[in-house]
């Protein structure tokens, strides 16, 4: 009986470490395979951006070229205009890797001709922290092998957000407990 206690102890213990393991930040290419371009209808970026988990510590990676398109990050009045006149950053130089630093709401949209008109804009809500989550349900569908996956899932594997040594000394414990 005392074994059995010990075990359950240890679990439990092991149980707080899972959850106190760091978090793997992602890297969100935007758009997936389509990349950085005119979408091909007008709600593409939001369908795209609905479905991930934005947490500060992540990036977003826009892939499109240089004198092509750019990446300008604005408040949301400019966002819903298409509008320039409270401008935060701008970027020309493709790719642009843009790390999430802050949480709350962020906007951007491409400034050239009328793309941000055509779609070519992003909306995305950054988290202060991951969503706790031990069981993985699959892999990131934002990896350069899955870029066509079209997964309604997170971008983020469960398992990487909570932590691969977490995830790790959580199933060593369950098999050692019950040997």
């Amino acid at each position: 009986m005392g074994a059995r206690i010990h075990r359950a102890l240890w679990f439990l213990a092991m149980m707080g470490c899972a959850m106190k393991a760091p978090v793997a930040s992602m890297d969100h290419i935007v758009g997936a395979s389509t990349g950085w371009k005119i979408p091909p209808n007008l709600t593409f970026y939001q369908e795209w951006a609905q479905r991930r988990n934005f947490v500060v510590g992540d990036k977003l990676v826009f892939l499109y070229t240089t004198g092509v398109h750019n990446v300008l990050e604005v408040n949301k009045d400019d966002f819903d205009k298409c509008g320039d006149k409270k401008v935060i950053d701008m970027y020309y130089k493709g790719p642009t890797i843009l790390p999430l630093t802050t949480p709350g709401n962020h906007y951007y949209y491409c400034g050239v001709g009328t793309h941000c008109e055509s779609g070519q804009k992003i909306a995305i809500n950054v988290s202060a922290t991951a969503p706790l989550v031990l069981l993985a349900e699959g892999p990131a569908t934002d990896s350069p092998a899955t870029d066509a996956n079209t997964s309604t899932k997170s971008s983020a594997s469960p398992v990487r957000r909570s932590g691969l040594a977490g995830a790790t000394a959580t199933m060593s414990a369950l098999v050692w407990m019950f040997m």
